[in-house]
């Protein structure tokens, strides 16, 4: 879901996401961030895929991870993801993960750079990609 430039998804907590004792291990909401940032190109008309079969790839540079409280089994989850930079060969997602009272259990800001696979170097965002990701800002 599309909202004023956010894009929103939700996902359930299940056993497999928890330590012992019920609570969210905390390098799992790294992956639900990730889930939400593919599900957003995909419904930008991102095939990443594609993209790898090009020899391009997004590979992550840098993230920033602010954990303020612990998500449980069961709690249903929103990652709500924006651009919140966008340069010609790099972006920036910030994702903000709520629980189903709404209550921002962890802040993510994630820097994605585009990448040349078969060279190792970065590369510029090809224009089709660009222009999906400029219109969702």
């Amino acid at each position: 879901m599309t909202n004023n430039n956010a894009f929103s998804y939700q996902l359930r907590v299940y056993y497999e996401d928890t330590d012992a004792g019920g609570i969210v291990y905390y390098a799992n909401y790294l992956k639900f961030a990730e889930r939400a940032r593919t599900e957003w190109l995909r419904a930008l008309g991102i095939n990443q895929s594609f993209f790898l079969e090009q020899k391009l790839g997004f590979v992550v540079r840098k993230v920033e991870m602010d954990n303020k409280a612990s998500a449980k089994l069961d709690d249903l989850l929103t990652i709500t993801t924006t651009i919140t930079n966008l340069k010609k060969a790099s972006l920036v997602f910030s994702q903000a993960i709520a629980n189903q009272h709404g209550d921002v259990l962890c802040n993510v800001s994630v820097l994605v750079a585009s990448v040349n696979l078969e060279r190792a170097k970065p590369c510029a965002i090809p224009e089709q990609i660009l222009g999906a990701l400029h219109s969702a800002r």
